[in-house]
């Protein structure tokens, strides 16, 4: 369990990477919701998210921080990687568009990201808020993360087809494989 709670925001992020994809989500964001039961259900992890924050104000602090407790969350999961595939790459199609994410649990963060949306919000989310999530992720969880929106014209559908492919690639990342002794680094550790 990670909890943050600070003067702008009170998060709290549960996971299970040996889950069956259930997903408990919060956030006061309905939009961020539904993208983070999507991530849950196509990772096959489990995830519980509670958050509250000074949204009156902006989204911007709820949304980073549950980026940065969702990363530390899979940070501590993982504990020292042993035996996991520590890559994951993913295409989804949703509908019209294609989304596409690869990742390396390598303890780099980093973020690429290539995404353009035609609209800048879905009601009242803030598409941009999105790239600050995925930051926040990949900083805290020690991620180098590609992502990028192939094509597409819905915002919703290049979304969803985001966050699928980010859930795929990470299900894949975190699976154990048995072949694997120790971490999958000639390095020998992640």
């Amino acid at each position: 369990v990670i909890k943050r709670k600070t003067a702008e925001t009170d998060v709290i992020v549960e996971i299970n990477l040996d889950g069956e994809g259930a997903g408990t989500i919060d956030t006061s964001m309905p939009f961020l919701d539904h993208m983070l039961v999507l991530m849950a259900r196509h990772s096959l992890i489990d995830l519980s998210v509670t958050g509250r924050g000074d949204t009156p104000v902006d989204d911007h602090h709820l949304i980073e921080d549950i980026g940065l407790c969702l990363g530390e969350a899979l940070k501590k999961a993982l504990g020292d990687k042993a035996g996991i595939g520590r890559y994951g790459t993913a295409f989804i199609p949703m509908d019209e568009s294609l989304g596409h994410v690869s990742l390396d649990l390598s303890g780099r963060p980093g973020l690429v990201y290539n995404v353009e949306f035609e609209h800048e919000k879905i009601k009242e989310f803030e598409l941009l808020q999105l790239r600050e999530f995925f930051k926040a992720l990949a900083d805290q969880g020690g991620i180098t993360l590609h992502i990028n929106a192939i094509y597409g014209r819905n915002p919703h559908h290049i979304a969803e087809a985001l966050f699928k492919s980010f859930a795929r690639a990470l299900g894949s990342a975190v699976s154990i494989d048995s072949r694997i002794k120790g971490v999958l680094s000639t390095k020998g550790s992640l």
